[in-house]
């Protein structure tokens, strides 16, 4: 059984990464999911401000828990086994490491991009995962909208 990663920012383009994975499933890939969902970490002003770093990981951390409720609900409702993490730091290297980490052999990830162009080309960090990954990564970009 193949360990999927997929992350998650909380964006309908990033469900449409977990509804591809889920095509997938339906088309006969035995498959278990690692959602991930990578926070900034907090800012200097921030950590003055807070002056509790536990009171910064708690809002990061239900923040993050909050974007993944929607591809964790999707998952769940179609019977996969799925498990969903938090982490905090640079999203491309975290995500890295977390595919690491959790021994997943593959990745399904959202494309991102920005202005008129983002039809086109793919954001800075499933560029990143894709160049850095040592698994398969499937990049999903946006459905065309009549």
């Amino acid at each position: 059984m193949h360990k999927i990663l997929i992350p998650v920012d909380g964006s309908e383009l990033a469900l449409e990464a977990v509804r591809h994975a889920l095509e997938l499933v339906g088309h006969g890939l035995k498959a278990r999911f690692v959602l991930v969902n990578v926070q900034e970490p907090a800012n200097f002003y921030e950590v003055v401000v807070a002056r509790d770093p536990q009171v910064l990981q708690q809002v990061s951390e239900s923040a993050g828990k909050d974007q993944l409720r929607d591809a964790l609900a999707l998952l769940q409702a179609a019977g996969q086994q799925v498990e969903a993490v938090v982490v905090s730091g640079d999203p491309a290297q975290a995500i890295l490491e977390q595919q690491e980490g959790c021994g997943c052999q593959a990745i399904v990830l959202s494309a991102r991009g920005a202005g008129a162009l983002k039809s086109v080309f793919m954001g800075s960090v499933s560029q990143a995962v894709l160049k850095g990954s040592p698994v398969p990564v499937t990049v999903v970009h946006a459905p065309l909208r009549d």
